[in-house]
């Protein structure tokens, strides 16, 4: 499906759409992502303050994704991907390779160090990688908690299956169906198949909502929602989207933050001294180091 930049407006005017975010492209580790949050339409959709779509993309045989040891605070990183794989390492010593269908969280709490990377023996032949890195900002009271890591298989997901419609629940709830995940904050974060001439209803059970498709054909009321771009919802709405085809979409958000956020590079807080002393820190050395990838970093920018 192609859509014209000149709907836009006519998408905003939609009485179920808040807002519509078209990702601007960034860089990460030699890998082009498309960056639809924090954006000027909106800082954060709940309690997602970042969203990047990696991908989808291939890489030559020996090459492959680096993103180089870095820190964080006050953020929890949600790694999910849809094809392809990621080696994360981190200071509290995992070193976990993420597949398809699995969630990496990793909760920054008072400051963490992490890396990704292509598998060294992923890298002898072409490779692939495509899916979806989002940050939530962590509500006040775990900002200077101890760092968390983990790793929750494809399998462990609570599943959707139901008239016509499949996938996972990330986070949150729908229909009763709870996610096997605890989040810090209320947070929704659903991973949706949609089989051609269905309908899939998004209740208005969190305030913050937004969609992101990843592939297929759907609408609101007829309004024809564009692929990966970045869709708004008003709050306090029963939202009922159609596929004229099978149509996989992400469904992100949930309550809204507990005050404001700042954010500088990798950094999340709602308080301007906190990142101010993640930067000095990081700028001297003060981080934990990651024991088995301390050979090189990413500069405070």
């Amino acid at each position: 499906m192609s859509w014209l930049p000149t709907s836009k407006k006519k998408l905003e005017d939609d009485r179920h759409i808040d807002a519509i975010i078209l990702p601007r492209t960034s860089d990460i580790g030699n890998f082009e992502v498309r960056r639809a949050l924090p954006s000027k339409e909106k800082q954060m959709v709940g309690p997602f303050i970042f969203w990047d779509q990696m991908g989808p993309g291939e890489f030559l045989s020996g090459a492959g994704l680096d993103v180089r040891p870095h820190p964080h605070i006050g953020l929890s990183t949600i790694t999910y991907l849809f094809k392809g794989t990621m080696d994360h390492k981190d200071s509290l010593g995992n070193d976990v390779r993420i597949e398809p269908g699995d969630i990496n969280l990793m909760s920054a709490g008072g400051g963490i160090v992490h890396s990704e990377r292509t598998g060294q023996d992923i890298r002898q032949l072409p490779s692939e990688l495509f899916g979806i890195q989002s940050w939530i900002a962590q509500p006040k009271k775990y900002e200077d908690a101890e760092p968390s890591f983990q790793n929750i298989c494809s399998k462990e997901i609570t599943k959707i299956d139901s008239k016509g419609v499949k996938g996972k629940i990330l986070f949150g709830e729908l229909d009763g169906l709870k996610s096997s995940i605890d989040a810090q904050w209320g947070t929704l974060y659903l991973d949706v198949t949609i089989e051609e001439k269905n309908k899939f209803n998004i209740p208005p059970t969190f305030i913050e909502r937004a969609i992101y498709l990843i592939s297929g054909n759907a609408n609101i009321l007829g309004t024809k929602l564009p692929l990966n771009t970045l869709i708004v919802l008003k709050p306090s709405l029963d939202i009922t989207l159609e596929a004229t085809e099978c149509t996989r979409l992400l469904v992100l958000g949930g309550e809204p933050m507990d005050g404001p956020r700042y954010i500088y590079w990798n950094f999340v807080s709602s308080r301007k001294d906190k990142i101010e002393d993640a930067k000095n820190k990081w700028l001297h050395g003060n981080f934990p180091l990651i024991r088995t990838d301390k050979q090189e970093f990413i500069p405070l920018p």
